[in-house]
């Protein structure tokens, strides 16, 4: 089962809720476990934002490859410049 972002503040909400009752609590999965498991959410998006900024620098700089290559892109020193400036990506 996917959930979306209201369905998972919604799970938030309902946990933190659970953890504020502290022993009083009901039963079912203990709220530590919903903690880790939405911690684990947070981290797996900001992972996946991680590498998709990555790959879109990958890809610009193979783009500015092939123009170098293929000689479009007004010289190799003006290429090679803009290519120094995507290496921190």
């Amino acid at each position: 089962m996917i959930l979306d972002a209201n369905q998972l503040a919604a799970v938030r909400q309902h946990n933190d809720e659970e953890l504020r009752r502290g022993s009083r609590a009901t039963h079912g999965y203990p709220a530590r476990t919903i903690l880790n498991l939405l911690h684990t959410i947070e981290a797996l998006k900001q992972e996946k934002r991680k590498w998709k900024r990555l790959a879109q620098g990958r890809g610009k700089a193979l783009a500015m490859i092939g123009e170098i290559a293929a000689g479009s892109a007004g010289g190799h020193e003006q290429g090679a410049a803009a290519l120094d400036t995507t290496e921190g990506v």
